[in-house]
């Protein structure tokens, strides 16, 4: 369960950010891009993104994360193993068109914000084509740790497991000890 610590308590941030500090602080892009092993950069565009990650996905999974409140942007830490998932030009190009029609579906979407509706618009994208080489909670948690660096002790976990799970799946309204 320790080993699921550093990735309960990465915080996902809005924006791009120089380097995570020791309360996590990065966008969903660059924790994915930690999470895939690869050093830390700074992702400002989806264009940034290493070749392995999807660009329709990375650029949906950026619009959500920078115009999510606090709390729905703590939703999409599941999605940080996934994002690395690129895949033909062709898969791409449908990737891209799923992603927009789903989203002009959602009347809401440009005034307001629809968090949900682009979860599910994600969560679609992501079945989608190839999917993202399976990535154990251990070897996620490890490279999160690393990249807080040495002699950064990591947060303490607050709240518990099943219940910040419960808060990402939709399940409880407000999870305990996230914030």
């Amino acid at each position: 369960m320790s080993d699921f610590d550093h990735i309960l308590n990465w915080k996902l941030l809005r924006g791009s950010h120089e380097f995570p500090g020791p309360e996590g602080g990065t966008c969903i892009n660059e924790a994915a891009i930690v999470a895939r092993g690869l050093p830390y950069q700074r992702v400002g565009t989806v264009e940034r993104m290493p070749d392995c990650f999807s660009r329709p996905i990375c650029r949906l999974a950026m619009m959500l994360n920078d115009n999510a409140t606090e709390l729905q942007r703590q939703r999409l830490l599941p999605f940080v193993t996934r994002l690395a998932c690129a895949d033909t030009p062709e898969v791409e190009r449908e990737r891209d068109r799923y992603i927009d029609a789903y989203i002009q579906q959602s009347w809401s979407f440009g005034n307001k914000f629809a968090f949900d509706r682009g979860l599910a618009a994600l969560e679609g994208a992501l079945a989608i084509g190839r999917q993202a080489d399976p990535l154990g909670i251990e070897e996620a948690a490890s490279r999160l740790d690393a990249a807080w660096g040495p002699g950064t002790p990591a947060k303490r976990r607050t709240g518990s497991l099943s219940t910040k799970v419960k808060w990402w799946l939709g399940l409880q309204q407000t999870p305990e000890g996230v914030g």
